[in-house]
């Protein structure tokens, strides 16, 4: 952990989110204390990732955009990419193809130095509507190539909205923080299709329990590129993601 990113957490984000947004937190203990560890969230708000990172004691880390740490002209684009290299976030090349993959892979040595969190967003992107999304396999390749449990995580009333001399604010947000999930017996399948899909399922259903959000059996990205209609949505409507499939036989049965 950095000293740049101590002095940002401790010192501004952690007192500055307790200060004005005065959030709730609930099962930090299920939070591993050392190791690596994959913190896997719905994802509703630009805030999420603010207000887990400065909520939780263990330094975090969050794979983003790879466009976003480019410079660019402006002075907003140079902030942004100095802020992101300062708390540690990790680029992300999202393009395809070998690009994805090395990025990946960066995030993958993250884990196995054991001295951050990973947080991770299962679906991808924010939801359009306030539902939960199909999970992308990305944490399940993660989980499954080093190990580390996943620890679900439900966010509550994140939205960001400005407040009072233009500070951003949120209204009593909160964190539900379930108990970490454990793969390591399929850690000998990383390529199995069917194998992703069905840690992936689990995953998302565990944070679908926390948070209690009804399910949609679509890709977030997909729904907000108007791929669906409301009543196409609907119908995609399940009771937990992965309801139709069976948990993956493992060699031994």
């Amino acid at each position: 952990m950095t000293l740049s990113y101590q002095l940002f957490k401790h010192l501004l984000f952690t007192p500055m989110i307790k200060v004005f947004w005065r959030p709730w937190v609930q099962g930090h203990e299920n939070i591993p204390t050392t190791g690596a560890v994959i913190m896997a969230a719905n994802h509703i708000s630009i805030g999420d990732p603010i207000l887990l990172a400065g909520m939780i004691k263990r330094p975090m880390a969050y794979p983003a955009k790879a466009e976003a740490f480019e410079k660019g002209t402006s002075p907003k684009d140079r902030i942004i990419a100095w802020f992101l290299k300062t708390v540690g976030m990790l680029p992300l090349d999202r393009s395809g193809g070998r690009a994805s993959a090395d990025s990946l892979g960066v995030v993958g040595e993250v884990l196995e130095e054991g001295q951050k969190v990973l947080g991770i967003f299962p679906e991808g992107t924010r939801s359009p509507d306030g539902r939960l999304y199909k999970g992308k396999t990305g944490v399940a390749r993660l989980a499954l190539a080093t190990g580390a449990p996943v620890v679900p995580v439900a966010m509550f009333d994140t939205a960001i909205t400005p407040g009072l001399f233009g500070i951003p604010r949120m209204i009593r947000p909160g964190i539900r923080i379930g108990k970490p999930l454990d793969f390591s017996a399929y850690r000998d399948r990383p390529t199995d299709r069917v194998v992703l899909r069905w840690v992936t399922d689990e995953i998302v259903n565990a944070i679908h329990q926390l948070s209690g959000q009804e399910y949609v059996d679509v890709y977030g990205a997909s729904a907000k590129s108007g791929n669906f209609t409301e009543e196409q949505l609907a119908a995609r409507v399940l009771p937990r993601p992965g309801a139709n499939t069976e948990r993956p036989a493992l060699p031994a049965e």
